[in-house]
């Protein structure tokens, strides 16, 4: 597959029609997967996600923290197992979690961001979004992700050992990884741009959240315009922040999402990658289907 993907930007409307709530998804076909999986040589695998734990960063005060009990422990459970009248002690523990599905490495549904009050495919938020989650574009609609990964190694770019808060990420500055990376992207293909800002996730959380190197609407644009089914990034929201336009507030996850209908996946881990001077591969990550979700946690790997 090859070509430019022409987006209409300004309604959101789908390529695949009026009812679509894949967006890009559409291109993870057969033949991608296929082909992503035959480029696996070696059986490698390389985790590109973090732990998710009390004391991971998290964006106030639409984010909250994440937060792990147990709800039921072993002597709970076998005190009342005998109660019932079994013999065999048989113990176990059960947690309760409190989250949002925005936590550690994870990925937005389409049902994310909206522009004003239209969200991708011409979806009118006041009648997707409930008290109770999305009825149209949650994260049950995202499909496995099985495809080929393109790493885009921009850490480097100014001369140091990771780019620092508010420097944007160009088109040149991608098709110059790309060069280096010795890959073109095709249709279907997932995007995953290292700045070197992930190694302070869970680190220097003060840091990590103080802002952070990233793409701008053109970055962004280059990228789906050739057809990226998904563009991650090592660190908290893809986008550059702060924004050089003060008056844009995540205006990439806008045009990602709710006008392109393209999936942001975020708090990637590349530094594994990037050390063993990676830049294809296969690239799997699957979503839970929490319903009406407007995002999941995932565990995506890369193989080789």
């Amino acid at each position: 597959m090859s070509g430019i993907i022409q987006h209409n930007s300004q309604a959101g409307h789908s390529l695949w029609g009026p009812t679509d709530q894949l967006g890009s998804g559409n291109l993870l076909t057969a033949e991608k997967r296929l082909a992503a999986l035959a480029q696996v040589k070696h059986g490698r695998v390389y985790d590109v996600s973090h732990e998710i734990h009390m004391g991971a960063p998290y964006m106030a005060p639409n984010q909250t923290p994440y937060l792990m009990s147990i709800w039921s422990s072993w002597k709970d459970s076998v005190k009342r197992r005998r109660k019932m009248g079994m013999r065999n002690d048989a113990g176990s523990n059960l947690e309760r979690i409190e989250m949002t599905t925005h936590v550690g490495t994870h990925i937005d549904a389409l049902g994310h961001f909206s522009s004003g009050d239209m969200l991708f495919n011409g979806f009118c938020a006041p009648d997707v979004v409930t008290d109770w989650g999305l009825d149209k574009l949650g994260i049950e609609n995202a499909p496995p992700i099985v495809t080929r990964g393109l790493v885009f190694d921009v850490a480097g770019l100014d001369g140091g050992e990771h780019l620092n808060p508010g420097r944007v990420i160009t088109p040149d500055d991608l098709a110059r990884a790309a060069h280096a990376g010795g890959f073109k992207v095709e249709p279907g293909d997932v995007a995953l741009i290292r700045t070197g800002w992930g190694r302070y996730f869970a680190v220097d959380n003060t840091k990590y959240l103080s802002g952070e190197p990233g793409i701008d609407v053109p970055g962004a644009k280059w990228l789906i315009d050739q057809g990226i089914a998904a563009i991650g990034v090592d660190n908290m929201a893809v986008e550059v922040l702060p924004n050089p336009d003060h008056g844009l507030g995540l205006p990439v996850h806008q045009y990602a999402l709710s006008q392109c209908g393209v999936y942001l996946i975020e708090n990637l881990a590349l530094e594994e990658l990037a050390r063993d001077r990676i830049s294809t591969v296969c690239f799997i990550l699957l979503a839970t289907k929490f319903k009406g979700a407007t995002g999941s946690p995932v565990r995506p790997i890369a193989m080789v």
